[in-house]
């Protein structure tokens, strides 16, 4: 490579930077799932244990931090959702297994998040939604195939379900709420398992039916 190549390469961002960056998404993601979106910037900075230029630095407004933050939900909830389908050799133990590490994440926490003038359709988020999409299909179908998991849902009831169960209420006087999450999720997975022991009305949500809507 050339002198003048190696001149053009942008600097790496410094280690202190990467974690800084780390320690504000980190808290960001804690205090939107406490108190919702619009919390402040300044009390996120707070709880980062940096300063407030600092996080301006990083993310110059809020919808970049939101952004962030989303991405990083996705991105760890399709490891677990990928990890599951791996090491599981049920593979409805394995669609078990991430629904309970998606409640673990917040994944509820995305909803008011992606209100307002937020841009859902920016590319990294479209990328990352494209990439948890899959791995839950995945689950999902592989459950259905080998008879675990009744026919007549799909993927969107699933999503569904698991937004509802996990969403918080910012600001409520219900901080042990958490505690009922996993044992409400497990009610609802027992009512996926095949055979079906109901007739469902209605018709199955995909995930095409979440976007329209």
């Amino acid at each position: 490579m050339s002198i003048a190549a190696e001149t053009r390469r942008p600097p790496r961002p410094r280690a202190d930077a990467l974690r800084n960056r780390e320690r504000i998404v980190s808290a960001a993601r804690e205090m939107f799932v406490e108190f919702g979106p619009d919390v402040p910037l300044d009390e996120i900075a707070r709880r980062a244990g940096i300063g407030n230029a600092t996080l301006y630095r990083h993310f110059p407004d809020r919808a970049v931090l939101i952004r962030e933050v989303v991405l990083l939900v996705l991105s760890r909830t399709t490891e677990q959702a990928d990890a599951a389908a791996a090491e599981e050799a049920d593979p409805f133990a394995a669609l078990r297994r991430f629904v309970h590490v998606a409640a673990d994440e917040r994944i509820g926490a995305l909803c008011p998040m992606l209100s307002g003038a937020f841009d859902t359709d920016h590319p990294d988020l479209h990328a990352g939604r494209e990439r948890l999409d899959t791995a839950v299909r995945g689950l999902v179908e592989a459950a259905q195939a080998a008879g675990r998991m009744r026919t007549d849902v799909a993927v969107g009831d699933l999503m569904v379900a698991l937004s509802q169960l996990t969403r918080p209420l910012p600001g409520t006087a219900c901080p042990n709420m958490d505690r009922f999450v996993h044992r409400h999720l497990q009610l609802f997975l027992d009512g996926l398992e095949a055979p079906a022991r109901s007739v469902l009305p209605g018709t199955a949500a995909t995930l095409e039916d979440l976007r329209t809507t």
